[in-house]
């Protein structure tokens, strides 16, 4: 099982998108996927539309328990295939800043019920280094770091990757993934001096693919719909991009060694452009 901590220390970026993104390009390629939505603002459990559940996340970090896990999570609306770790505003009431490791260890407790049941798992976390995203931290195996290509967003995924690193001390499996940059407008100048900013911070860790700024993603958010199924051009250029996301994430081992920085290569592109046709 592949666990994604998808985060940034700066909010509005786009990780909710992301997490999305993602699910939907595991749902055409047929990768049974848990989201779990770690936000207070519950924007993923809003699109993903789960059914009923008589728990949710608040419940599972207090209480990790088998019952309270299973009761938590529902199918989403999307299809079969990706299931849904409901959020609830009261999770912002566990959000201490010093929780210790007891409470930092009980999602990664809630994960080892159902390691059998999902390949993927995206965590959405919130823009705060509190017991919410910590955790997500400590129960996951790798972080995908998000970031606009803006000065203070920039500035929010340096704190994050610091996070990252601090936070091994607690789960010494945990590796980033990458730096993935999001709302990309080819022919601004500010925007490509800031993704060179970050070539020059992060180096290799920069993902080879961005994700366009495209209108097409909020409309099919606000349809409560994957972007691989909008259908229109700009939807399937950031479809594309997400397939090459996640086949990123599937080629990384959950075993400890390091995780390739390499780009893509020739296979990942041609399979990412036939699962977008598809």
């Amino acid at each position: 099982m592949h666990t994604v901590a998808v985060l940034s220390l700066k909010g509005g970026v786009g990780k909710t998108t992301v997490a999305l993104g993602l699910a939907s390009a595991a749902l055409r390629r047929g990768v049974r996927t848990l989201v779990i939505d770690l936000d207070p603002q519950c924007n993923a459990t809003s699109t993903l539309e789960p059914g009923e559940s008589s728990a949710s996340v608040y419940d599972v970090l207090k209480e990790p328990a088998p019952e309270t896990v299973r009761a938590a999570i529902a199918p989403s609306a999307w299809g079969d295939g990706v299931d849904v770790l409901s959020g609830s505003e009261d999770a912002e009431l566990l959000n201490h800043p010093d929780p210790g490791e007891k409470r930092l260890g009980r999602l990664r407790e809630a994960l080892e019920v159902v390691e059998d049941d999902y390949q993927l798992v995206l965590l959405d976390c919130p823009p705060s280094l509190g017991q919410l995203t910590r955790s997500a931290l400590v129960a996951a195996d790798r972080a995908l770091l998000v970031t606009e290509p803006t000065m203070f967003a920039v500035a929010g995924v340096q704190r994050a990757f610091e996070a990252v690193q601090s936070e091994r001390e607690h789960n010494d499996e945990l590796q980033p993934l990458g730096v993935v940059v999001n709302r990309v407008r080819p022919r601004s100048h500010e925007h490509q001096f800031r993704i060179e900013e970050l070539r020059d911070i992060f180096g290799p860790l920069v993902m080879p693919v961005a994700l366009p700024d495209r209108l097409a993603v909020q409309q099919a958010q606000g349809a409560c719909m994957p972007i691989h199924e909008w259908g229109t051009p700009g939807a399937r250029e950031v479809a594309l991009a997400f397939n090459l996301l996640l086949a990123r994430v599937l080629r990384v081992s959950r075993s400890r060694r390091k995780a390739s920085h390499r780009d893509f290569d020739e296979d990942e592109i041609q399979e990412a452009h036939e699962a977008v046709d598809a």
